[in-house]
């Protein structure tokens, strides 16, 4: 098989680009690696005695002091790799092959197999091989570190004075601090939504959500220990009253126990138990994390502080782009409602912004809540709707359920006010490439599958080209799910519809041992009525979004190193000539702190407002047309007849539904043909494990397993 997509404006062939992304993957690896080397020989002495000195003799300068080797070695090599990820990702964008036919000499696709492992779930060899890798250096950091400050035992116990066994206490606590802040440096990279670093591995925020949670439990457990040890020496040494000790030029106790205890609190409520009884408590405590990073860099001071700053700094430019975007109140166009207490809802997006199929969007709806941001997976397919913008909604908690009555109401509003944030998603759709898709979903599982088929519709249809045979495994519960089918066409897309796929659909389902015996209700399509204050969703930082964030990387770390070294030669030197016994550490994180904020406003802020007039033009078109009811007529007219059309019929066609039985994946698996298969899973956790554990057996070698992420 082989598909292309519409070309790209670019002017670099596709094999110049996969050579210049080689080069760029090439350098970001080297520089990982060399910054790796500074974490494995930082806990010995030849760091210390050796290349600290060295480094502090080669950097000398008043206009940084000591925190400018320390951000050299740490910080930036990280933002630099960040850089070159927007680069490489920009890149792929450009590709007019993205979607080629599954290239057999990809040497990564051996690392890309599923894996299972009961703790993890479902992994992949290169997740493993991280993992492995970030399990070797805490474990060597530990220890290497225990070793140093251990073997001088006798000398600190005697500075100190206190005994050797209370002052391996001491030491000991200090190594489990340093050792949790490894966590910390990583915590955030996952929860960056347009993070520039996770494709460079082929992950996704949503995909990566669950290391994000791993490195958060084992990092408040060592900080638990870390501050519990602590608490024990100062207790059997007699200096409690260093609990309340804020050293202005050393380790500050006071902020660290403030920070301990927020953490604590954060931590609490992010347990299953908690988590899913109070979401509302878990989702409004998880802001604690500012309160957190605060009183940790007031607690460890900023020099030590910039080993972690490369991850948080990425993730404050996410989140302040995020917060520019969720001001802006979007034009929701219209819903439709299913029989199974689900929904589509349907927003007006001007025709540049680009999506992937199996990607998210956040919403927010203020009437219903004005702090909760929800994720669901996009429907829609920004080719064959490139007006409208398209998410399904399932209610399965308070919010969703207060939401869904707002919209299926007899009479329902007439306008609904919302914010989004997004849409993310993959880079590529590395699953189209392959000769056959099977499809297999659970439940609301067969979302992210809406987008797949539109995007093959698309294909087939409008560029004309060959596409994957699909066949789609869907299982429910009972027949009002059975509906969901139906979201499988675009409200106003192609006149052929699938019917030039090579579709079949496979329906279980399983609480029902025969059709039901009333004809299920047809779809009800609710409009609203557009407002002026309302606009279409826009990418955020327009067109080249990947270039204009490695702009805002390296500027906002500029501006952030001018107003330091401005601080540093002209109000610190002059205090302490460089001998920090001065100048106060808490009073220069919270300096510190400022810059950094200021510095991201301000570079984010102008590359947004650059943007935003340059897609104002382009909005108030859109608004324009949105004024005139001859668009919302049409509409109308299609959602009424859409039952009854000749797309429709061809979708009906190719559905074969079973009742009373759940399907043999392991034989339906094992039947298809093709050179290479593509398996998506998504679903509930037992079905995707199934799936990837049939796909890893061995058994045959044209099975190729990918598990996404879906949200409601």
């Amino acid at each position: 098989m082989e598909v292309k997509k519409r070309s790209s404006s670019s002017s670099l062939s596709d094999g110049k680009i996969r050579m210049i992304q080689g080069a760029i993957l090439a350098l970001a690896l080297t520089i990982f690696l060399g910054n790796l080397m500074m974490w494995v020989i930082m806990p010995t002495f030849t760091y210390y005695q050796k290349w600290v000195p060295a480094l502090l003799a080669a950097t000398n300068s008043t206009f940084f002091d000591i925190q400018g080797p320390i951000m050299m070695n740490f910080t930036l090599p990280i933002l630099f790799i960040a850089v070159l990820g927007c680069i490489y990702v920009h890149l792929e964008k450009q590709k007019s092959d993205s979607v080629t036919s599954y290239c057999n000499k990809d040497w990564l696709k051996v690392l890309k197999k599923p894996k299972i492992m009961k703790p993890l779930g479902i992994v992949t060899w290169i997740e493993l091989f991280f993992l492995a890798m970030f399990i070797i250096l805490c474990v060597w950091y530990f220890s290497a570190f225990v070793y140093f400050h251990y073997s001088t035992i006798t000398t600190y116990a005697a500075t100190k004075g206190v005994q050797v066994w209370q002052a391996r206490i001491d030491r000991l606590a200090l190594v489990i601090g340093l050792t949790g802040n490894i966590c910390l440096t990583f915590l955030f990279y996952p929860v960056s939504r347009g993070s520039s670093i996770l494709p460079l591995l082929g992950l996704t925020s949503e995909g990566s959500i669950k290391y994000h949670i791993w490195l958060g439990h084992i990092a408040m457990t060592l900080f638990t220990i870390h501050g519990l040890l602590f608490i024990l020496f100062w207790a059997v040494s007699g200096r409690l009253h260093e609990m309340l000790k804020w050293d202005p030029h050393y380790i500050s106790n006071v902020p660290g126990e403030i920070g301990l205890l927020v953490g604590l609190i954060l931590w609490i409520t992010t347990f299953p138990a908690i988590r899913r009884r109070m979401f509302e408590l878990f989702f409004y405590t998880h802001y604690l994390y500012i309160l957190f990073m605060a009183f940790f860099l007031l607690h460890t001071g900023m020099f030590y502080a910039c080993i972690m700053l490369p991850g948080f700094f990425l993730f404050l430019i996410d989140r302040y782009l995020r917060f520019l975007q969720s001001k802006q109140k979007v034009s929701l166009v219209s819903a439709r409602v299913l029989t199974c207490e689900t929904f589509e809802l349907n927003f007006s997006k001007i025709p540049g912004l680009e999506y992937s199929p199996t990607s998210v969007m956040f919403l927010n709806v203020p009437s219903i809540s004005k702090l909760q941001w929800h994720p669901f997976t996009v429907t829609s397919n920004s080719n064959l709707e490139s007006d409208t913008i398209s998410v399904v909604i399932k209610c399965e908690g308070s919010w969703t359920k207060k939401l869904y009555d707002v919209i299926s109401l007899p009479s329902p509003v007439d306008r609904l006010e919302v914010s989004v944030e997004g849409p993310y998603g993959p880079v590529s759709t590395h699953f189209l490439r392959h000769d056959t898709l099977v499809l297999i979903s659970g439940g609301s599982g067969i979302t992210p599958f809406i987008s797949i088929i539109r995007e093959l519709i698309y294909m087939s249809s409008t560029l004309k080209c060959n596409t994957p045979k699909i066949l789609l495994v869907s299982v429910f519960k009972n027949s009002s799910q059975f509906s969901m089918l139906d979201l499988l066409l675009p409200l106003s897309g192609t006149p052929s519809g699938c019917s030039n796929l090579d579709l079949q659909i496979e329906a279980y389902i399983t609480r029902e041992n025969e059709p039901a015996p009333e004809k299920p209700e047809p779809l009800r399509t609710v409009l609203f009525k557009p407002n002026h204050s309302d606009a279409p969703i826009t990418p955020i930082l327009g067109q080249n979004n990947w270039l204009w964030l490695a702009a805002i990387i390296s500027s906002s770390f500029a501006l952030y190193l001018l107003f330091v070294g401005l601080l540093y030669q002209y109000y610190v030197y002059p205090m302490d000539h460089g001998t920090n016994k001065v100048f106060p550490y808490h009073t220069r994180a919270l300096f510190n702190m400022l810059f950094i904020a200021v510095s991201i406003v301000i570079a984010a802020s102008a590359v947004f407002l650059w943007n935003k007039k340059k897609s104002a033009r382009e909005t108030k078109q859109i608004q324009d047309m949105a004024d005139s009811t001859k668009s919302l007529n049409s509409l109308l007219a299609y959602a009424d007849q859409e039952l009854e059309s000749l797309p429709q019929q061809s979708l009906n066609k190719s559905i074969k539904t079973y009742y009373g039985q759940r399907p043999d994946l392991k034989r339906i698996l094992l039947e298809v043909k093709g050179a290479s298969v593509g398996v998506v899973a998504s679903g509930p956790k037992t079905l995707r494990h199934d799936v990837a554990a049939i796909c890893s057996s061995g058994l045959v070698e044209n099975l190729h397993f990918e598990s996404i992420s879906f949200t409601w």
